[in-house]
């Protein structure tokens, strides 16, 4: 009996990686996320699904409940798969997962996904590093508020002089923005806003540190800010 935490990669399914498809396949119980659920399709037909996503303006499902639920599943059940969009360990809950089932003695495996940190970026053609240009990259969580973030933070981050990678910013960009020409960095700074990463739904929008909160945003849009962006940004879809 084993529960496994699966990425599933930044949309697509076909990114998924093979060990992660495997278990789908051969699962009793899927508990995913709301988007993970395009993956649903690569369960076994008698698997159990149980969905346990967020949405923005829903009720939530507590994290507390779901840690519980997966103590349970893993009891009970010989193949277990806990999908999550992106990579489990990247702002996923999945160590706070892992805990609870660590603390009730149930066998746990993690099985790592593409991130949409890395995943979007490529989609739209845009390299995170480039010689000369940006030789590290900082990823940011949209949900924590800006405000409540240090200023010797954000000037650090503006100091890197590398590329920025804002996941779940739908919201906050704007105030995200802000705080980073607060610290240092150019008002012109390129920024591409790109939505459903790796879909055929994939759109990318071209801006900058100044100008992008004068758009609305929805998610899931990933956002790349840095010098990187003007090196090959494609507002085509992949396929």
């Amino acid at each position: 009996m084993t529960v496994h935490l699966v990425g599933a990669g930044p949309g697509d399914p076909d990114l998924i990686t093979v060990r992660g498809a495997r278990l789908l396949a051969a699962a009793d119980v899927v508990v995913h996320d709301h988007l993970a659920a395009p993956l649903l399709s690569l369960a076994g037909p008698r698997a159990q699904l149980v969905d346990v996503g967020k949405r923005p303006g829903a009720a939530q499902v507590p994290q507390d409940d779901t840690n519980a639920l997966l103590v349970d599943l893993g009891r009970r059940h010989e193949t277990v798969v806990r999908l999550k969009g992106g990579d489990p360990f990247v702002f996923a809950h999945g160590a706070e997962e892992i805990d609870a089932l660590s603390g009730a003695g149930v066998p746990f495996e993690v099985v790592p996904g593409v991130s949409s940190a890395l995943g979007a970026p490529a989609s739209a053609r845009i390299p995170l590093t480039v010689r000369g240009l940006s030789r590290s990259f900082t990823v940011l969580s949209g949900h924590e508020d800006p405000h409540a973030v240090p200023a010797h933070r954000w000037r650090a981050i503006a100091d890197l002089d590398g590329t920025v990678v804002v996941l779940m910013g739908a919201a906050r960009i704007g105030e995200i923005a802000a705080q980073l020409t607060k610290a240092g960095a150019s008002p012109g700074t390129p920024v591409a806003a790109i939505y459903a990463a790796t879909t055929p739904e994939q759109e990318v929008a071209l801006s900058s540190l100044e100008k992008i909160a004068t758009a609305r945003h929805i998610s899931p849009t990933t956002f790349v800010i840095g010098e990187v962006v003007r090196r090959g940004c494609s507002p085509v879809p992949p396929r």
